[in-house]
């Protein structure tokens, strides 16, 4: 297993510098990476079975199975790396199920000249989310493309978790009444990748907000609260989520923008870029609703955790008179109806 002083590759750059076409053709170059990447980092015992598929006990009850597939770019960029991003992305939409995740399927596909080095830092940072997020990544699997067919590394991760939720986690649980409580500030991790991507130097160094949100979605249920529905902030930002939740619940939604955390770096780079915040990806930010009664209890449990240290009571869920919908009311006190936004916003951002 690495230890804090191991942060070199341990094939020898001497031998394989750079991933080759036979790293995924299933012999000796295949092998040698799960034994001396793969199966020492991870460190599972399930890994080290070298079977097709891991074998495990869950407990009986239901269980929430999720997918998802990560092509950042670049691969590091402030606060986090592709690596991370494909944890902390898996582990976040258990959470949001009402689910405790346990276990993780890894999915590497490689481009040819690749270097071995950058590999060994991306398996390194999801080796520490996972720890992190108190999850096993306990099988994978590896392919390489030829060179220019690929960008250097897509990562498919799969999850299962443990259904904890007492009550459905769901757009069909809320009520009139219901609060919405966001667990931060938002707009961070696009404009992080954005700026590292494009190559642009700001004032103030952005950093990704991309962390694991299922610890801090554990203790709401620790502490009995009636949680409603869940949603994690990723592509399209707060206003996506907002507008999905409002057209499926059949409910209407009103936020109030002057509650909105957006930090003046983030909202200054956002008017330079053309881009709101509103729609802008976040990889370590949701939204919990809830009834009224529990919004206090919602924030302080929330603030415990470093992701949710801004926790804060943005809106209301409303009576639905006509078409649900989901408005922002403006620091001016005009309304302001949220869509979906057309086309791609910030493209490769997770």
């Amino acid at each position: 297993m690495p230890t804090k002083k191991q942060l070199t590759c341990p094939i020898p750059q001497s031998d394989y510098p750079k991933i080759t076409l036979a790293h995924g053709g299933g012999g000796l170059l295949s092998n040698e990476l799960v034994d001396k990447i793969f199966a020492p980092v991870f460190n599972d015992p399930l890994l080290y079975e070298r079977h097709d598929g891991a074998r495990t006990n869950v407990k009986t009850g239901e269980i929430a199975f999720s997918t998802d597939s990560h092509v950042v770019k670049p691969l590091f960029f402030p606060g986090g790396d592709i690596g991370k991003l494909a944890v902390c992305g898996t582990v976040n939409d258990i959470a949001m199920c009402g689910a405790k995740p346990e276990f993780l399927s890894v999915g590497f596909i490689l481009e040819e000249g690749l270097p071995m080095e950058t590999l060994w830092q991306v398996v390194l940072s999801m080796k520490e989310a996972a720890k992190s997020a108190g999850v096993r990544i306990v099988t994978g699997d590896t392919k390489v493309v030829e060179h220019g067919k690929g960008d250097g590394i897509y990562i498919n991760t799969s999850g299962i978790g443990q259904i904890i939720s007492p009550t459905p986690i769901s757009p069909a649980s809320i009520q009139t009444g219901d609060a919405i409580i966001l667990s931060g500030d938002i707009g961070r991790h696009g404009v992080a990748v954005m700026a590292a991507r494009e190559g642009l130097q700001f004032e103030s160094h952005i950093q990704s907000d991309c962390a694991p949100l299922n610890r801090m979605i554990e203790a709401l249920f620790d502490e009995n609260i009636e949680v409603r529905c869940l949603r994690d902030l990723t592509r399209g930002g707060l206003a996506t989520a907002l507008v999905e939740i409002a057209s499926s619940s059949k409910q209407s939604i009103e936020v109030l923008e002057t509650t909105i955390p957006v930090k003046p770096e983030v909202e200054s780079a956002c008017e330079l870029l053309g881009l709101d915040p509103l729609f802008v990806a976040n990889e370590g930010r949701c939204i919990a609703i809830v009834p009224e009664k529990a919004y206090d209890l919602t924030i302080n449990t929330m603030k415990r955790f470093a992701c949710g240290r801004g926790a804060c009571r943005i809106g209301v869920i409303e009576k639905t008179s006509g078409s649900p919908q989901a408005t922002l009311r403006t620091a001016i006190g005009t309304h302001r109806l949220l869509s979906l936004f057309s086309g791609e916003q910030l493209p490769r951002i997770c």
